[in-house]
């Protein structure tokens, strides 16, 4: 994607979300002015792939998309113009990874849904390893933003009404390396410490699967040792 194209996408991303949604957006100075950089989130509706463009879209940015969405004439179209990364889910596509790791050693930002679907109550899922994956191939920061109110867009627009919006971009943080001892069980642990440090930024009714989880309960305390 060129900057020509780039910004005005992202511009129109913004005028359609203020016409159709009310956003509340906390921690912008959080958002990452370039890269390399993996901005994390969690998936609740369609509508997340153009939130999280409204907020960092550029000619730098690129993510993985479900492959199912490769040939679909509408937001095929508009994925393959945001360059997104098409991914086979269900298995380890190390095509589609590669990819992203050779996006992010040209010092670009790679978002990342880490559940790897949406969600199917609200609440947070467990994470995929690949973005614990990407961590450990390049030593870069990650940066959370978590939202909630667009699994309610489609039941707000059809009374007629805006679904409010809540976004929190939390501050950049960095994964451990993985233990070469223990390579699967790390990356299981960071993939886990990725989700915690985004329920951190959310209320509780969304924390999912990691509601309870020590790392999760630590932050709520205000430790992150």
């Amino acid at each position: 994607m060129r900057p020509s194209v780039a910004r005005p996408l992202r511009w129109l991303a913004n005028a359609l979300l203020d016409v159709l949604t009310r956003r509340h957006v906390e921690g912008r100075e959080h958002l990452p002015p370039g890269g390399p950089c993996i901005v994390v989130t969690n998936h609740l509706s369609f509508l997340d792939a153009v939130l999280l463009f409204s907020l960092v879209g550029s000619e730098r940015l690129t993510g993985w998309a479900a492959e199912k969405w490769e040939r679909d004439l509408f937001f095929g179209t508009f994925l393959r113009m945001g360059n997104a990364v098409f991914v086979q889910r269900g298995q380890v596509d190390r095509r589609a990874l590669d990819r992203a790791v050779a996006w992010l050693r040209a010092g670009k930002i790679f978002g990342v849904a880490p559940e790897g679907t949406r969600s199917k109550n609200g609440g947070l899922g467990r994470s995929k390893p690949g973005v614990a994956y990407l961590a450990a191939a390049i030593d870069c920061p990650l940066v959370p933003i978590a939202h909630w109110g667009t699994e309610s867009t489609m039941s707000s627009w059809l009374r007629l009404r805006r679904p409010r919006i809540e976004i929190r971009v939390g501050p950049p943080f960095r994964l451990p390396p993985p233990d070469p001892a223990d390579r699967s069980g790390s990356l299981r642990r960071n993939a886990d410490e990725v989700m915690c440090r985004l329920a951190a930024l959310m209320p509780p009714r969304y924390h999912g699967v990691y509601a309870g989880h020590p790392r999760l309960e630590a932050f709520l305390a205000g430790s992150t040792s």
